[in-house]
Formats: C-alpha cells, structure tokens, sequence
C-alpha cells in the first residue's frame, strides 16, 4: 500500500504540472506581438510595440535601472537602452540620477508617459471585463487572489519558479 505522502506528492507535482501548463498558455499569448499590437490599438496610441513593454514596466516598477527593466522584459540591456532612449525622444519617459546609487541612472514616467499607460490600462479593462462577462465575480475576486499570492511567493522565493 502507498503511503499517503507519497499520493499526497503525486496529487501536487500534477496539479504543479497543470499550473504549469495554464501559465505557459498565458505567457504564449501574452506575448503574440498580434495582442500587444491590437490594444495599442483599442488604446488609440501611436507607440511601437517593441517599446510598449518597457514603458508599461517603466510605470508600474520605476525608477528603474536599464539593467533591470532589460532583466523583466527579457531583452539585453543594450537594446534595452536603445530603446529607453527612444521612449526619451518621443517624451514619455526620462533618466535621472538614482537616489539609491547615483552611477545609476534610472527610467522614470513623465506625465506624457503616464496618460499614455493610462490609455493602455482603460483598454486592457476594456477587454478583462469582455474576459470576465461571463464569470462569477467570486470567481473573479478568488483568481485575483491566489495570483497574487502565487506571484509573492515566486518574487520572494526566486527557486519556487524553477
């Protein structure tokens, strides 16, 4: 007869497997450049796509280093900066010295930049509330939730994400 900690083990490495799986059909459609492309659109913004992931980053987690927003998007940092630097022309964001370590120049949002994302977020509710018209809002507040909490306990334990 098995143990209970051995079915136990088996029960959770195939639910770790199906969450695994869930958040990988996510991340594949998260990033279809044809997503990203249609709520730039839904937005009413004139911004390249390939910039759209770092201005949003730069919003919800600066001021950040060029190193880190490269580390959160996925990019090298020279591309990184490239294009930080075309953010900076088109005056949605700026570089300033940072106040942790001044050899750093962090990315900040500038006002232009925030009515930007502003566009952005009303057009991503737009399509969440389309996402979630059919669903239960307990459902809903319960998916928030355990996201969050599951999203805490990768960023506070970096092996959990393994």
């Amino acid at each position: 007869m098995a143990s209970r900690k051995t079915v136990q083990n088996t029960h959770i490495n195939e639910r770790i497997r199906k969450l695994h799986a869930a958040l990988l059909d996510i991340a594949a459609v998260m990033n279809q450049p044809q997503r990203d492309e249609f709520l730039i659109e839904k937005a009413g913004i004139p911004l390249d796509r390939a910039l759209f992931p770092l201005l949003v980053c730069v919003d919800r987690f600066g001021p950040i280093g060029v190193v880190d927003l490269a580390d959160r998007v996925g990019r090298d940092h020279t591309t990184v900066s490239r294009q930080v630097a075309k953010l900076e022309s088109l005056g949605l964001v700026r570089r300033q010295a940072s106040a942790a370590d001044r050899r750093i120049r962090a990315v900040v949002i500038t006002p232009k930049g925030r009515a930007t994302t502003g566009a952005l977020d009303a057009a991503r509710e737009k399509i969440g509330r389309e996402i979630f018209s059919t669903w239960d809002a307990r459902d809903i507040d319960e998916l928030v939730r355990l996201t969050r909490k599951f999203a805490d306990a990768v960023k506070d334990d970096p092996a959990a994400g393994a």
